[in-house]
């Protein structure tokens, strides 16, 4: 008498998921991004009076530290978390249509350096997901 066994064969040889920070094109995609980000945000009456004291440098290094591991790449950043680096703006009024205008910037950055739809819907859902703590809820 024979017996038969049923296996499932996976596909073990299929390669990794890429990370939305390698999708999106890596270090030269990312410090783009955050140097087009910030001209566009200093240029917004809105919101440029939350940067009025900020050593701009050394925001955009922080900026592009901070996306560059919330996109999945390598975590050199060094910052304080979200509520704790944005409890300041807090208390300067820093609300919902605030971050909201930051994540127009954001999306019209990513629409202008021609990363595709999907991507940009990715990037979106990374930062909303902060947007609780940003504003210290």
């Amino acid at each position: 008498m024979s017996e038969t066994t049923s296996e499932t064969v996976t596909e073990s040889t299929s390669a990794p998921v890429a990370t939305l920070y390698e999708r999106i094109g890596g270090e030269a995609a990312v410090n783009a991004a955050v140097e087009l980000f910030y001209r566009k945000v200093i240029s917004d009456y809105r919101i440029n009076r939350f940067f009025d004291h900020t050593d701009m440098e050394k925001q955009i290094e922080k900026q592009r530290a901070f996306f560059t591991m919330a996109f999945g790449g390598p975590n050199n950043y060094t910052g304080q978390d979200m509520r704790n680096a944005h409890a300041r703006l807090v208390k300067m009024g820093l609300s919902d249509s605030h971050f909201n205008a930051v994540m127009e910037h954001l999306g019209a950055t990513l629409v202008e350096l021609n990363v595709p739809a999907e991507l940009i819907a990715e990037a979106a859902a990374i930062a909303e997901s902060t947007r609780n703590d940003v504003l210290g809820k």
